[in-house]
């Protein structure tokens, strides 16, 4: 072997053993850096968990609630990863993925703009918007209920079992129609009564059932009338403005609207108000003179016709 090679080769061995050596050296860091990171991310688990358990059960908001402790788990467990490079005696690294951190922030933040839009609206939204969790809502033609509110996206579930994940972008620029955010909501459906029938009389039976109905809110600040919408046709279209409590929006507006245009119904046929059906005109053009009619009549009423003949 020339002298050359052995100087190449205790070269190579040398740095080995110099980087075995420093590794070993630096290895009681690197573990406790480790253990730094566990421990981090466990009490990071703990303190969310503690917060969850005990401020989320009393909280007021329970999506800031819920956002906030997404914010400290991901916060604690950061610093732990740089109190951890610290310990390892990686202070260097640590800089440098901060350095890079900011650098990579800023091409992904042109890469992935919607991302970065939907982040910033969902921590905007988490301080100051128009709903809270289990409101009845309105964002654009999506109408259900707040389930959960996130970095990315909130979850909206329908009345029809769809769950919906509304971009939070979506939900900060859009118009949000809340149907729950002080518990009342007005609602109508239109009557036509035949023009022969009393409009006075129709309207004291309708307002006798408004206010006798307890599904109904009476107070003050809440007016439930009816007055003359229409004169359509063939009927005089009375319309009837209710409110009713929102906390459950799906009974207040179905099955309490339902009820009462059932009763309205039947009262008015019980005091001999017509509620007649549309008025349909035929016309005839050209050079007919009249309307071929063909009527079809039930083949067992006929037999039952012919029998009692």
């Amino acid at each position: 072997m020339s002298i050359a090679q052995q100087s190449a080769t205790e070269t190579i061995t040398e740095s080995i053993s110099n980087y075995y050596n420093t590794f070993l050296e630096v290895l009681p860091r690197i573990a406790l850096g480790i253990l730094v990171i566990i421990v981090g991310v466990l009490i990071a688990k703990l303190l969310t968990n503690i917060y969850r358990r005990r401020i989320l059960k009393k909280a007021n908001d329970p999506l800031m609630a819920r956002f906030l402790a997404q914010s400290i788990k991901i916060i604690l467990t950061l610093i732990a990863i740089l109190i951890a490079l610290q310990v390892a005696g990686l202070s260097g690294v640590a800089t440098g993925i901060l350095t890079a951190a900011g650098g990579a922030a800023i091409v992904l933040g042109f890469a992935f703009q919607d991302i970065g839009k939907n982040f910033l609206a969902g921590i905007i939204l988490a301080f100051n918007r128009p709903f809270n969790i289990n409101d009845t809502i309105k964002v654009d033609d999506l109408f259900g209920k707040v389930k959960a509110l996130n970095f990315r996206y909130m979850h909206l579930k329908t009345f029809d079992g769809r769950d919906i994940y509304v971009p939070n972008s979506d939900v900060l620029t859009k118009p949000v129609e809340n149907y729950t955010a002080d518990g009342f909501f007005r609602n109508d459906f239109v009557v036509g009564i035949g023009y022969e029938d009393d409009i006075d009389t129709a309207k004291q039976i309708i307002n006798t059932i408004l206010d006798q109905d307890e599904d109904i809110v009476h107070d003050i600040d809440h007016e439930n009338f009816v007055f003359e919408d229409e004169l359509a046709a063939s009927t005089v279209n009375l319309k009837v403005f209710f409110w009713v409590n929102t906390l459950d929006y799906r009974k207040s507006a179905i099955i309490v609207r339902g009820n009462l245009i059932r009763e309205v119904k039947q009262k008015l046929e019980d005091a001999g108000i017509n509620l007649p059906a549309d008025i349909k005109e035929l016309k005839l053009y050209g050079n007919e003179k009249d309307i071929p009619l063909r009527v079809i009549q039930d083949a067992g009423n006929s037999s039952e016709k012919g029998r009692d003949k």
